[in-house]
């Protein structure tokens, strides 16, 4: 999920591990754990020139369960080694802080994975990305009720029952949301298929997430030889169905899509993808598992790659076009309101 939240989901880790002992201090260190492994979108760009190979390592072996096991042993030590002087000596273990390490980042992961990007959580020996789809990559009904936890038990004293209140009532808020937004999934799941169906789409496969910043309007999206179906659907809609879906061709044909380049970003997108040729002699690839700004418009999506070819290698460009604007977002919150 976003930074934010996986640094109140880490510090909540370093509370409770070692908020007792060193008091708001852990919330500090849990939340640095906490934002660990999303390093690697810094470590990527540093490691490779080509944007494909860049964006391909983020969520990649630093959101591993092995990474979490090895990197907890690597910054409890560290920390402990750092922390355990003057008038600290003694205060905390090693094994203390191995254990706030590897709780808040191993959370991290596993808490990305109930989103659509997916996570590797099986590198280096399996490049499969978990990705339950239950909930966006940002979502504040999750992030600022916890978040608010965490601040009133800042200005409790790390001995008072009180401040673990705090921090157990965070946990079961932003608990009790995720296990909404699972059961909403399966609901969700049930409505694109009977929408698909109902409209007498043939397909062999279907998709469904929810959209940014909420869990009410969500995006499905079909797949046949030819097209892509995509269509939304509000908590707030009147009808049961979806009834507007929207036809998208593939043009898989543009490029030669088994190009190593091209096929890892088929790989990203899990095969939800299609391409155009742009004037200039690039090209445009959409990133279909993420839904269109505005529900309406089939080229307003925001995960479009402009593409270009250069020494037998493909790359991403620096994003060219025109920013999201005002009316598209618009559209997409009176979307949310239903129809």
């Amino acid at each position: 999920m976003d930074s934010l939240t996986q640094i109140v989901l880490g510090a909540a880790c370093g509370e409770i591990i070692l908020g007792r002992k060193i008091g708001n201090k852990a919330l500090l260190f849990g939340a640095i754990g906490g934002t660990i492994p999303d390093l690697d979108v810094f470590i990527g760009e540093w490691m490779y020139t080509n944007e494909i190979d860049a964006m391909a390592f983020h969520r990649g072996f630093m959101h591993s369960l092995l990474f979490a096991v090895f990197g907890s042993f690597f910054f409890g030590w560290i920390t402990h080694k750092l922390y355990n002087t003057r008038s600290r000596i003694g205060t905390t273990t090693q094994k203390n802080w191995i254990w706030l390490f590897f709780l808040s980042m191993f959370t991290h992961p596993i808490l990305d994975s109930f989103t659509p990007y997916g996570t590797q959580l099986f590198a280096p020996f399996s490049d499969y990305r978990v990705a339950f789809n239950n909930i966006s990559v940002a979502d504040p009904f999750y992030t600022i009720p916890f978040l608010l936890c965490l601040i009133i038990l800042l200005f409790f004293n790390r001995k008072r029952t009180r401040r673990t209140w705090w921090l157990k009532t965070g946990i079961y808020i932003s608990s009790a949301y995720m296990l909404f937004t699972i059961g909403n999934k399966l609901y969700m799941d049930s409505v694109f298929k009977k929408s698909f169906d109902k409209a007498g789409i043939s397909y062999y496969r279907f998709s469904a997430q929810p959209t940014i910043l909420n869990n009410i309007l969500w995006y499905g999206i079909a797949e046949n030889d030819e097209n892509y179906y995509a269509t939304f659907y509000s908590l707030f809609d009147n009808n049961d169905l979806a009834d507007k879906i929207l036809v998208i061709p593939k043009n898989h044909t543009t490029i030669d899509i088994h190009h190593p380049d091209i096929k890892t970003l088929t790989w990203f997108s899990n095969n939800y993808f299609n391409l155009s040729k742009n004037e200039d002699g690039t090209f445009s690839y959409v990133d279909l598992r993420y839904p269109m700004l505005d529900p309406d418009n089939k080229d307003s999506s925001v995960f479009r790659f402009t593409l270009l070819k250069e020494n037998g290698r493909w790359d991403i460009l620096p994003f060219r076009g025109n920013p999201p604007n005002k009316e598209d977002f618009s559209k997409f919150l009176e979307r949310i309101k239903g129809i």
